[in-house]
C-alpha cells in the first residue's frame, strides 16, 4: 500500500510539475497577439482542430482581431485572418514569415529532404528552375497538355451523356501530365502502372492528412513509438516504392548529354555535389520531393478540375457563356490554347472564381518566423508557427463584391476585360507559393476550356441545382463522389 502511495504522489507531483511549467511558458508571451485562454498542457485543442475551422477562426477574429493567438499544447500558433494581414505578413515582411514548422507526420517520411523542411531553399531554387527549363510555362508542356486534352475528351465522349464521376478520368489526364514531366513516362489510362499511381499517391495525401499523423504532429514523441510511427508511415510505402523504382531505372540509363525529364536533371545535380560533406542533393530528397510532386500536383489538380465540372452543371447560365466565347474564337477548329488567354476574359475570369469558391487549403500550409518579428504592435518570437487563413482573404468582403456568390464578374472589369485582383491567393502568396502555381495554372486553363467546348456538363437527373456556399461546404464529397453528365456538343454550327 506504501508502494502505491508512493507511485501516487509522484505522479501527482509529476503532473502538477507539467502543469505549472506549461503555464509559465504560456503566460510568459506577454507580448503576442490576444487569443482564447489556453488549458495548460493541452493549450487550445478545439482551435486547433482544424476542421470545420472556417466558423471557429472567424469568431476568433470577431472578439480578437484580424491577428490572435491559439495554441499548440504550449507553444503559441500565430492566426492571420483578412486579406489586408495576410497581405502584410506574407509579402510585406515575406523573408521574416518565409520559414516552415516542423511537420513531424512528414519528416518522418522525408527526413527533412524535402522543399518543406530546412533544406528548402536550394531545393526549391532547383526546382523550379528545372521545371521551368523543362517545360513548365512554355510549348513543350502546352503541346503536352493538348495532347492529354484530347484523350480526356475521348473518354468523357464514351460515357454517351450518362451520369458518370469524372474525377478517374481527370486523376488519369493530370497524372500523366505530371509523370510525363518528372520522370518520363506517358500511360493510357487503363494502364495498371497508372492506376497504380493515382492510388498510390492517394494513398500518401490520406496517410499525411489522416488524424493519426494529425495527432503525432500535435503530440511528436507518439512517432517515437514503433508500432505508431510505423502506422503513419504504412500507407506513404507504395508511392516511396514506386518512387524508387523510377530512380534506380533512371540511374542506369542516365545519359549526361541527353536529360530526359526532371529526374535525369536531379540525378546530375546529384553527381555535381556528391563531394559535399552533407549535400542537399541526394536520393533522400529526390525521393521526398518527387513524391511530393505527383501526390501535391495529382490531388489539387484533380479535385479543382472536377469541382468545376460540378460548379458549371450548376450555373448552366455561366456555361453557356463561357462557351459560346470559346467558340466565336477557335471557330470550334481547334482545342484552345494559352495564346488565346487574353481574347477569353470571361473564360479565364470563370476558373479563377471556381478557385476561389473551392478554397482548396483554408489554411494552407503553416509558415514559421526565422526571426523575431515587430507585427503591428505584437512582437512574435522566432520559430513560431504561423496560419495564414486563405479563407478569410478569399471571402473578405473589402475585397470582393459578392462573397458569398459564384460570380465571374469578380475578375473583370467594367469593359469585361480579365483584372487580376491580389486577393485571390489559392496558392497562398509570398516566398513560400505553391511550386506548381504556374503549371496549375496552365493545366486549368487549358483542359477546362477544352472540356467546355466539346462538352456541356448538367446535373442527373431528380438533382437539385445548388448554390456556391451549398458546393464549398460539401466539396469535398463533391470532389470525391459527385456526378454529373456530359453531353456532347454539336461543334460544325
Amino acid at each position: 500500500m506504501e508502494l502505491l502511495t508512493v507511485l501516487a504522489l509522484s505522479l501527482v507531483s509529476l503532473l502538477t510539475f507539467f502543469i505549472l511549467l506549461s503555464w509559465a511558458r504560456q503566460h510568459g508571451y506577454q507580448s503576442l497577439p490576444p487569443g482564447p485562454t489556453p488549458i495548460p498542457v493541452l493549450g487550445t485543442p478545439k482551435y486547433m482542430d482544424l476542421r470545420n475551422v472556417t466558423m471557429k477562426f472567424q469568431k476568433l477574429s470577431q472578439e480578437y482581431g484580424t491577428v490572435f493567438t491559439i495554441w499548440k499544447m504550449s507553444e503559441p500558433v500565430i492566426v492571420l485572418y483578412g486579406y489586408e494581414t495576410v497581405k502584410e505578413a506574407l509579402i510585406d515582411h515575406s523573408d521574416q514569415f518565409s520559414g516552415r514548422p516542423t511537420i513531424p507526420a512528414m519528416h518522418a517520411f522525408s527526413k527533412g529532404y524535402d522543399i518543406n523542411g530546412p533544406r528548402w531553399r536550394s531545393l526549391r531554387r532547383f526546382t523550379l528552375a528545372t521545371l521551368k527549363n523543362f517545360g513548365m510555362g512554355n510549348r513543350t508542356l502546352e503541346m503536352r497538355l493538348l495532347s492529354e486534352s484530347k484523350s480526356l475528351i475521348q473518354a468523357i465522349s464514351e460515357t454517351g451523356g450518362k451520369p458518370f464521376n469524372p474525377r478517374m478520368f481527370l486523376a488519369c489526364t493530370v497524372g500523366n501530365i505530371i509523370s510525363s514531366v518528372l520522370f518520363g513516362d506517358h500511360f493510357d489510362f487503363q494502364d495498371e502502372k497508372l492506376q497504380d499511381l493515382l492510388a498510390y499517391t492517394s494513398r500518401f495525401v490520406s496517410a499525411i492528412s489522416s488524424p493519426l499523423s494529425t495527432l503525432c504532429n500535435t503530440v511528436p514523441a507518439l512517432l517515437k513509438v514503433p508500432v505508431i510511427r510505423q502506422q503513419v508511415l504504412k500507407s506513404t510505402k507504395f508511392l516511396a516504392a514506386f518512387v524508387t523504382n523510377y530512380i534506380k531505372c533512371h540511374k542506369e540509363t542516365l545519359n549526361p548529354d541527353s536529360q530526359r525529364d526532371y529526374m535525369d536533371h536531379y540525378l546530375m545535380k546529384i553527381k555535381e555535389v556528391e563531394h559535399e560533406m552533407d549535400p542537399d542533393f541526394c536520393d533522400t530528397s529526390l525521393l521526398a520531393i518527387v513524391s511530393g510532386l505527383l501526390a501535391a500536383g495529382t490531388y489539387t489538380m484533380t479535385s479543382t478540375l472536377k469541382f468545376s465540372l460540378v460548379v458549371m452543371a450548376h450555373y448552366p447560365d455561366i456555361q453557356a457563356k463561357v462557351q459560346q466565347e470559346i467558340d466565336e474564337l477557335t471557330k470550334s477548329l481547334r482545342l484552345p490554347e494559352i495564346i488565346d488567354k487574353p481574347q477569353l476574359p470571361y473564360t479565364n475570369a470563370a476558373i479563377h472564381e471556381v478557385q476561389r469558391v473551392l478554397d482548396l487549403s483554408p489554411v494552407a500550409l503553416f509558415h514559421a518566423t526565422t526571426e523575431e518579428v515587430k507585427f503591428r504592435s505584437y512582437t512574435i518570437p522566432k520559430g513560431t508557427i504561423v496560419i495564414p487563413f486563405l479563407t478569410s482573404v478569399l471571402t473578405d468582403p473589402s475585397q470582393w463584391e459578392t462573397p458569398e456568390e459564384f460570380n465571374p464578374g469578380h475578375f473583370l472589369d467594367e469593359d469585361g476585360q480579365f483584372r487580376t485582383r491580389l486577393a485571390f491567393m489559392p496558392f497562398s502568396t509570398g516566398k513560400r507559393s505553391c511550386l506548381g502555381e504556374h503549371m496549375a495554372r496552365m493545366e486549368l486553363f487549358l483542359l477546362f476550356s477544352a472540356l467546355l467546348q466539346n462538352f456541356t456538363f448538367t446535373l442527373p437527373p431528380g438533382a437539385k441545382r445548388q448554390n456556391a456556399k451549398f458546393l464549398n461546404l460539401n466539396k469535398h464529397q463533391i470532389i470525391a463522389s459527385g456526378e454529373i453528365c456530359a453531353e456532347l456538343r454539336s461543334l460544325s454550327k
